[in-house]
Formats: structure tokens, C-alpha cells, sequence
């Protein structure tokens, strides 16, 4: 059998505090490489606990976790770069800006042959030195620079400079969704029978504005008293949604991903409200289970969703706008019925993990044979 190829994966954390949809998509790309082809470590640069570390020791990749105390915190980075050297990795995949940074920093010093860096989407706007770093010491430094949406890679090549060769879109996918345990969510937070419900599962972060999905939620209560809404994740923006006392609103904090499936099975409409966003996990597990989501129409969103087709995408920080589309969907059991069937069928087809390792593990390929055939000029 040929050598296996070492590929380190890298994220900051693996720690529930911690996880967003970029920490969780390295992870379960660590897990479904090819184990006959590929030796797997995850590295993060924080210390890592929790259960997303269980699952992924559990599948046979090892773990190497930094003990990074905060953003000026350096020298782990030599740890790493010994790290690198001494397992001989052929490829270094980091995640998010951080680890690009880092990673194309250290990878290259550590004389790793193949770097990616995988971008998970952020606002573009202000930010010079991240602008800068993206197109000077990521763009220039990795071998590749990977986007989860076409208008991620846009904002990459025109406004960070990145080169547009080294700029890639690649689309993003999920597992197959587990089956469901049997909570009843509704009965757990006594809810009446027959009342509507409303809500999302994500990181509680600024990006995800979760107060225009609670203000949209008090428009909507003019003509569905008894709506409840319903929020799961974990994260800072929780405290501020709990402050506002908005009526009905369920904040269940962090929630195991085996259970997701109980409580999206609890909503009549899955929700993404947010400001900005890259190919967002959230919204394909919402259509994994066959559920009608409304959106906001940003980043990669219209990739996943046609409106009126997959789901009802509505503008950015316009709580009435998304009001009438929750309404309008409330109102209309067979629309809902409709757009959930087809929204499962899209991703089941187009968004799955599987098809994402596989193109990955030919990209990592791709590069190692490119790179052996330069050297050996």
C-alpha cells in the first residue's frame, strides 16, 4: 500500500464555548478523510474539551492541542512548528483567519510542501489589517485559499487582493442527520398545542442578529398572539437577547447536536437572521430535516437557496421584511410542506460532507504532485 499522506487540520478550539459552523466543518472533515490514504491530526491552538473532541478522538484522529492563553500569546507557535517538523505532515488545512494566518506562517517556516488556508466568511468591511494580512500573508503564502461562497472568493480577489488563481470556491456540506431521540421540545417548554413556533440553531455571536429575529417575532405577535420562539447555541449575544424579556422567547443555551433533529422537529419555520454569512451549516441542517427556512439573503445563502423554490430569503436587518416572510409561511401549510421537501432534496444532493472530503482529498493530491514535480526539476 502507498505511504499515507499526513494532513493537519487546524482550528483555534474545539471547546463548546468556542464552536461556530467553520470550527465544526474542520472537524468533520478531520473525521471523514480517508483513514487507508490519509493519516489524520487535528490540531488546535487552544486548549480543547468537550464533546466535538470526544467525537472526533472516537473516529481515530488524533488531537494535538496548544496551549495558546490568548491573541498575543507566541510562543505555542514554536511548539507547532516542531510539531510539524517532527510528523513530517504533507498538508496543513487552517481554518478561519487565525489559523490562516498562523498557519501559513508556521507551515511555511516548518517547510510543510502543501498549505491551505480555508476561509469561513466574514463581514469584509473595515478591518485594514485583516484586509491586509488575507491578501498579503495568506493570499501570497498558502497554496490555495479556499472560499465557501462565490461572493466570499469576489470580496477575496477585490478587496483583499487575493490572486485570483490561488482563490477557489468550494462548497461546504454536512452528515447525514441523525435520527431523533424523541424529545418533545414543545412539551419540555409547555408549549400549547397548535401555538406557532419559530426559531434557530447557531452560535450567538453579533453576525447572527438575533435581535431582528426577536423583533420580527413582536411584529408578529399582532397577528399570532401566542407565537414562541425558540433559540439554541451558545455564545455572548445570549445575555443581551435574555435582557430585552421579549415574551415567549426560549434561549436553551448550548444544544447536543444529536438532539437537533428533536428540536427542529418542534418548529413550523427555521430562521437565519443574520448580518453576514459564508455557506452557513446551519441552514442545510434546517433543510436536512425537511424544514421551510427563511433567510436573510447574504454571502453564500442564495447558493444554497432560490427564493421560492428551497426557502424565502429577505434583506439584512429588516425585522418586517422578515416578519412577512415567517407570517406568510405560518399561513401557508402546503407552501411551508413544499419549500421543506425541496429544501431537503437540495441538500441531500448538492450540501453533503462526503462530496466535500472527496474533492478535498483530490485537491490535497492535486498539490502534493505539483509541488514533487517542481522540486524534482
Amino acid at each position: 500500500m502507498a505511504q499515507r499522506i499526513t494532513v493537519a487540520t487546524m482550528i483555534d478550539s474545539l471547546s463548546p464555548e468556542n464552536l461556530g459552523g467553520g470550527e465544526r466543518l474542520a472537524a468533520l472533515i478531520a473525521m471523514h478523510l480517508d483513514p487507508q490514504r490519509f493519516e489524520r491530526i487535528l490540531v488546535s491552538s487552544r486548549p480543547s474539551t468537550g464533546p466535538l473532541r470526544e467525537q472526533v478522538e472516537a473516529e481515530g484522529v488524533e488531537v494535538f492541542a496548544l496551549r495558546r492563553t490568548g491573541r498575543y500569546d507566541i510562543r505555542p507557535w514554536r511548539e507547532l512548528h516542531g510539531f510539524l517538523r517532527c510528523r513530517s505532515v504533507d498538508v496543513l488545512h487552517a481554518h478561519k483567519f487565525g489559523s490562516n494566518v498562523w498557519g501559513t506562517t508556521v507551515g511555511r517556516a516548518a517547510r510543510v510542501p502543501v498549505v491551505v488556508a480555508h476561509e469561513h466568511t466574514w463581514s469584509y468591511e473595515g478591518q485594514v489589517l485583516r484586509k491586509l494580512l488575507d491578501g498579503t500573508v495568506v493570499g501570497r503564502g498558502a497554496d490555495i485559499f479556499l472560499a465557501v461562497s462565490r461572493e466570499d472568493r469576489r470580496r477575496m480577489i477585490e478587496l483583499e487582493h487575493v490572486p485570483e488563481a490561488k482563490a477557489r470556491y468550494l462548497p461546504i456540506g454536512i452528515e447525514p442527520p441523525p435520527r431523533r431521540t424523541g424529545r418533545d421540545l414543545r412539551a419540555e417548554l409547555a408549549i400549547p398545542e397548535g401555538a406557532p413556533v419559530v426559531g434557530t440553531v447557531c452560535a450567538l455571536r453579533p453576525q447572527k442578529r438575533l435581535d431582528v429575529l426577536v423583533d420580527a417575532a413582536a411584529l408578529l405577535r399582532e397577528r399570532f398572539p401566542d407565537l414562541h420562539v425558540v433559540i439554541a447555541g451558545s455564545g455572548p449575544e445570549g445575555a443581551a437577547i435574555e435582557a430585552r424579556g421579549a415574551p415567549n422567547v426560549h434561549l436553551l443555551g448550548f444544544w447536543p447536536p444529536s438532539d437537533v433533529p428533536d428540536l427542529l422537529a418542534a418548529l413550523d419555520v427555521a430562521v437565519n437572521s443574520s448580518d453576514f454569512e459564508g455557506s452557513p451549516l446551519g441552514i442545510m441542517e434546517f433543510m436536512a430535516q425537511g424544514r421551510p427556512v427563511v433567510a436573510t439573503a447574504v454571502g453564500g445563502t442564495p447558493d444554497i437557496i432560490d427564493d421560492g423554490v428551497h426557502g424565502l430569503l429577505v434583506p439584512r436587518r429588516d425585522p418586517r421584511a422578515l416578519a412577512d416572510a415567517i407570517g406568510r409561511l405560518l399561513d401557508e401549510p402546503a407552501l411551508r410542506d413544499r419549500l421543506g421537501a425541496a429544501g431537503r432534496e437540495r441538500q441531500a444532493a448538492e450540501f453533503d460532507v462526503r462530496v466535500l472530503v472527496r474533492r478535498l482529498e483530490g485537491l490535497y493530491v492535486e498539490l502534493l504532485e505539483k509541488k514533487r514535480k517542481i522540486r524534482s526539476i
